[in-house]
């Protein structure tokens, strides 16, 4: 479990192309406190460090990527040089800060457009229409692995829907949400709250 609370920018050094693709993602997390096989969120997706660095060298870990979450994430999210949104698992006492986020990637947002807003950008996002009932004014969404609160919500035509939200200069600093190009691709997590409460209301039916 993750907060969407991102706590360093990684970097990816290099790609294989393995059985399954393997990064090796430079970091600022001391890696003498991560156990192999610990999660860490990369850009939103969960991801299990296989390798990284010993000690006294400057931070590194590996992970393994399977053929199913890159076809599941943004692309061009997992390739040489591309900078990844960072957050280790949760710990039991650890504060709450963002919302519940399983770094589980549901769907891939588009950038509409990006205009400022006083000190912050206000962004909208197209999300695909099998995330349109998950989104509300006021609820959480995980965009690249950042939790965020939507702003306003519009479905448009062909069933999709289109999600506003504000990324203040603190979030722009630490985050990836400093480039922010119409058309870029987002990896998007809705709400686990409501996605249960869509299962249920499916069975309803």
């Amino acid at each position: 479990m993750f907060t969407g609370i991102i706590t360093d920018i990684g970097t990816v050094r290099s790609i294989e192309q393995r059985g399954d693709l393997r990064l090796v993602i430079d970091s600022g997390y001391d890696m003498g406190g991560v156990d192999l096989g610990a999660s860490i969120a990369c850009s939103g997706a969960c991801l299990t460090v296989v390798d990284k660095a010993p000690a006294g060298e400057k931070g590194w870990f590996a992970v393994d990527v399977s053929h199913e979450t890159v076809s599941r994430t943004a692309p061009g999210l997992f390739a040489e040089g591309a900078r990844l949104n960072l957050e280790r698992a949760l710990k039991v006492g650890d504060e709450l800060g963002g919302h519940i986020v399983t770094g589980h990637v549901d769907g891939i947002g588009t950038l509409v457009s990006a205009e400022p807003d006083g000190d912050s950008i206000r962004i909208v996002v197209e999300a695909p229409a099998s995330l349109a009932p998950y989104l509300v004014a006021k609820g959480s969404i995980t965009v690249d692995g950042v939790s965020l609160t939507v702003n306003s919500a519009e479905d448009v035509a062909g069933g999709a829907c289109r999600f506003g939200i504000n990324i203040i200069p603190h979030t722009q600093q630490l985050t990836t949400l400093d480039a922010l190009e119409p058309g870029r691709r987002f990896n998007l997590e809705i709400d686990i709250l409501a996605r249960y409460l869509g299962r249920m209301e499916q069975l309803r039916k």
